[in-house]
């Protein structure tokens, strides 16, 4: 995609959205921003030991279907004025260590086990922007920032154009409910102004807390009901200070809840950043990353077929993201020469070779 670096010369313009073809563009941007958690917080949860991190896998494991939900929105935004949404596309896979799409290049991302390496990255990841901060539709320091970037451009758009004119997309092609019902994430379709506004806030507010000063995400707590949801910020500073936040906490007091315990023996030794490269072709380490390889971009082109008309994709997806787990599970019961266990590289395969 072109590089879109914003004109911060005029405060109209430093959103980087001055019509729709930009609006899509950034919409577009959105869904590769939220696809680019997926592999780090897949690998640090597949890393993860469920019966002896019971706690982590929980928490990581809930932020990874709430991102799924974040993408699942960015579609429906883009499908609203009239955009098509592209998940699978290997633009989407780039090597790692990378960068997130359009961020400033502190935002690093990378194939980690479980650990305080990885929280240090997810933490930089959801950093809360401060109230005040700029809108920034490029070179982001936070993804608040990216967000309240489109939030003005839709605004700004809607007023000078008229909803009707921006809003042009076939509300067939929406996706709502479905796979993710049972989740705290609200994934709701997008058909005008309110409901863009309400699914803006809804990605925000679960990365980084209500309004910018709060712990909480506005949402009920899925495996505590009788709580509020932590956002995805706070949820990892749970796990790097060892406490839960309850009610009364706040960002300056810090978490005064129960303990959340990490077992480092049940955290498997992944090797950082894997590569197909580590192995010889052939070999069944690499062969098993090839096939966990082929079998998420298949994923990946059923969410695709999912957002561009064909709805009832996204349960098969779902279906699909279990054989994912299946396999990353088998993987990383497999030991390279120096005692490390295989991980998936999340590189993209083309449809016709996936088997």
């Amino acid at each position: 995609m072109p590089d879109h670096r914003i004109d911060t010369s005029d405060s109209s313009s430093g959103t980087g959205i001055q019509n729709l073809d930009d609006l899509r563009r950034h919409l577009q941007w959105a869904i590769e921003v939220e696809h680019s958690t997926l592999p780090p917080y897949l690998t640090a949860l597949y890393s993860l030991d469920p019966e002896r991190n019971a706690d982590a896998a929980q928490l990581v494991g809930g932020v990874f279907v709430e991102e799924m939900v974040h993408l699942a929105l960015a579609a429906n935004l883009l499908n609203a004025v009239g955009g098509e949404p592209r998940l699978d596309a290997p633009h989407l896979m780039p090597p790692h260590p990378r960068t997130m799409p359009h961020a400033d290049p502190s935002i690093e991302l990378s194939l980690l086990p479980f650990g305080q390496e990885a929280l240090t990255m997810f933490l930089r990841l959801e950093q809360p922007a401060h109230p005040g901060d700029p809108a920034e539709g490029d070179h982001y320091e936070t993804i608040g920032q990216f967000y309240d970037a489109i939030e003005k451009g839709v605004r700004r758009l809607c007023a000078e154009m008229g909803e009707d004119r921006v809003f042009t997309g076939d509300p067939a092609r929406q996706v709502a409910g479905g796979p993710f019902a049972h989740t705290a994430g609200h994934l709701s379709p997008v058909t005008d102004l309110e409901s863009a506004l309400a699914a803006l806030k809804e990605i925000v507010e679960q990365g980084e807390g209500a309004a910018r000063t709060d712990v909480w995400d506005g949402d009920i707590d899925l495996f505590h009901p009788e709580t509020k949801a932590v956002s995805h910020y706070y949820r990892f500073k749970e796990l790097a200070l060892g406490r839960r936040y309850q009610a009364g906490d706040t960002p300056e007091s810090g978490p005064s809840g129960d303990a959340v315990t990490v077992d480092p023996a049940g955290i498997r030794p992944l090797r950082p950043n894997p590569r197909l490269d580590d192995h010889p072709e052939g070999s069944a380490i690499r062969v098993a990353q090839e096939a966990f390889n082929a079998t998420y971009c298949t994923m990946l082109g059923q969410l695709e077929q999912a957002f561009n008309g064909n709805p009832a994709m996204l349960g098969i997806s779902v279906g699909t993201m279990y054989a994912i787990k299946g396999q990353a599970q088998s993987l990383m019961a497999m030991q390279d020469h120096e005692g490390l266990v295989a991980g998936p590289t999340f590189d993209y395969v083309a449809p016709e070779e996936r088997g």
